[in-house]
């Protein structure tokens, strides 16, 4: 697969807290040239890149972001107000101490609620791997599945570690075969695209991928 090709399956990503609109409106550039599957980007940014860029890109934007500790209530409201903004797809933050309580009914019950908000609109589910056991990773496969949720995704970036191949491979052995996989955090090389790609990730959630492309193109020259 080609590098430009690859981009395809990027979300251009930007969650930084001091993230400018000076630095959101050359992600959404980068995206419109690139033609990744997304710009992912806070949410107070949603409703302006939507007037700005119409439907020239898909927006994605993150709920419950970065822990994922508030209440349902407030991550549909999010939800809500996100969708009415312009946001095409979702990335929501699961809550972990419902996880480290051994209540994953109640997460699975979250996850179906935002599905409920979403629609026929794209639902990514962030179950932080690296703070999840092997068996508490299975338990989300399996409450993600059971939600109806489109994708399961690995991180948010903001944990103690990103994706791994081995999560990939646990998740691929244990979700439906409607729910895709978004890999994200960590993931900074081009190799590194690659490999998550061919390892079976519909969706590559990264800040980096369009420079390492634009950088290699500038060798070529």
């Amino acid at each position: 697969m080609i590098e430009t090709e690859m981009l395809h399956y990027v979300d251009h990503t930007l969650l930084k807290a001091v993230s400018e609109w000076e630095d959101i409106k050359k992600l959404c550039e980068e995206a419109i040239e690139f033609q990744t599957a997304s710009v992912c980007v806070p949410p107070c940014y949603v409703k302006r890149i939507h007037k700005e860029y119409g439907d020239k890109l898909a927006i994605c934007t993150v709920i419950g972001f970065p822990l994922g500790y508030n209440t349902k209530e407030t991550k549909a409201f999010e939800t809500k107000q996100a969708l009415e903004d312009g946001a095409a797809e979702i990335d929501m933050v699961i809550n972990l101490t419902d996880v480290k309580n051994g209540d994953y009914k109640k997460v699975e019950e979250e996850i179906a609620l935002l599905k409920q908000l979403t629609g026929d609109k794209i639902l990514k589910v962030i179950i932080e791997t690296c703070y999840l056991t092997k068996e508490e990773k299975i338990a989300m496969c399996h409450a993600v599945t059971n939600a109806g949720a489109d994708f399961i995704k690995t991180s948010t970036g903001f944990g103690t570690d990103g994706a791994t191949l081995e999560d990939i491979a646990l998740f691929k052995e244990h979700i439906g075969s409607e729910v895709k996989i978004k890999a994200a955090g960590g993931i900074r090389s081009l190799e590194d695209l690659s490999a998550f790609i061919h390892a079976g990730c519909s969706r590559i959630g990264t800040s980096s991928a369009v420079n390492l492309v634009k950088g290699l193109k500038a060798e070529s020259y």
